[in-house]
C-alpha cells in the first residue's frame, strides 16, 4: 500500500486554491490523501452589492469549510482583512505553526508575480514559513517539520512570467467532485467581473490536452529545483 500524503494548499483568499488546484486536490482526496486548505484572508472585499461585508466574511468561511469537507479535509481561515495581508514575522510564524501541526508532504501556494498584492505577498510568506517550520531552533508549540515539495498553482491573477512546468492529470470523478465543491462558492458562479468557473473548467481541459490527458492542472516550481535527474541521456 502506498504512503498516504498530506497536502496543504495555501491561498491569500478563500477560493484561490480551490480554483487553481482544486482538481488535483479532489484527485488526491479520492486516493485517500488528506487535504488541508489555508486562506490568509476570507476574501470578503468581493462582497455582493447590498450585503454586509462582515456577514459575507462568515459566508466565505463556511464556503471554505464546505469545500474542504466535501474532499474529506480541513479548512483554516486566518482573521486578517482582505487586501491587508501584513508583511510581518508574526503571520509567517502563524503559517509555520499550521505547517508544523498539519505536517504536509506537499505545499501548494501562489506564484510570486501577481496583479494582487495579497497573492504576491502570500508567496513570500509561505516560502519563509516553510523554512521556519523546518528548523528545530525555532521553538514553537509543534515540532519542526519540513514539507518536501512546494508547488505554485496557476492563477489567472498571477500570470506574469508563469510558465507551466509540472502537469498533474485527474480523471472524471475528480473533475466532477471539484466542480461540485467549487460551485458552493458564491463568487465562482455569480461574479460579474470575471467568469471564474468557465475559465478554470476550460483551463483544466487545455492543460489536459497539453498533457495528453482528459483534465490536468499545471504547476510551477522554484527555478533552483528545475532539475531532471537521469543516469543517461537515453
Amino acid at each position: 500500500m502506498s504512503e498516504k500524503l498530506t497536502i496543504l494548499a495555501i491561498g491569500a483568499h478563500v477560493g484561490d486554491v480551490e480554483l487553481a488546484s482544486g482538481g488535483v486536490l479532489a484527485s488526491h482526496s479520492l486516493k485517500g490523501d488528506h487535504i488541508v486548505t489555508l486562506a490568509l484572508t476570507a476574501g470578503e472585499r468581493g462582497v455582493p452589492a447590498g450585503q454586509d461585508m462582515k456577514e459575507y466574511r462568515g459566508q466565505k468561511v463556511q464556503e471554505a469549510e464546505q469545500f474542504a469537507t466535501m474532499l474529506g479535509g480541513e479548512a483554516v481561515v486566518f482573521d486578517y482583512c482582505d487586501g491587508e495581508v501584513p508583511d510581518t514575522q508574526q503571520i509567517r510564524m502563524e503559517v509555520c505553526d499550521v505547517i508544523r501541526r498539519v505536517k504536509p508532504n506537499i505545499i501548494i501556494t501562489h506564484w510570486k508575480n501577481s496583479m494582487h498584492k495579497d497573492h504576491a505577498l502570500t508567496h513570500h510568506i509561505v516560502n519563509d514559513a516553510r523554512f521556519f517550520a523546518s528548523l528545530p531552533t525555532f521553538e514553537r508549540e509543534y515540532a519542526a517539520h519540513f514539507a518536501a515539495r512546494l508547488y505554485y498553482s496557476e492563477n489567472w491573477e498571477d500570470a506574469v512570467d508563469y510558465v507551466p512546468y509540472v502537469y498533474v492529470d485527474f480523471d472524471q470523478a475528480a473533475y466532477d467532485l471539484w466542480i461540485d465543491a467549487l460551485s458552493k462558492h458564491w463568487f465562482v458562479t455569480n461574479s460579474k467581473s470575471f467568469k471564474y468557473m468557465d475559465y478554470y473548467k476550460a483551463l483544466a481541459v487545455v492543460r489536459g490536452c497539453e498533457a495528453r490527458k482528459t483534465y490536468a492542472e499545471a504547476f510551477m516550481v522554484a527555478p533552483e529545483t528545475m532539475k531532471v535527474r537521469q543516469t543517461s541521456l537515453w
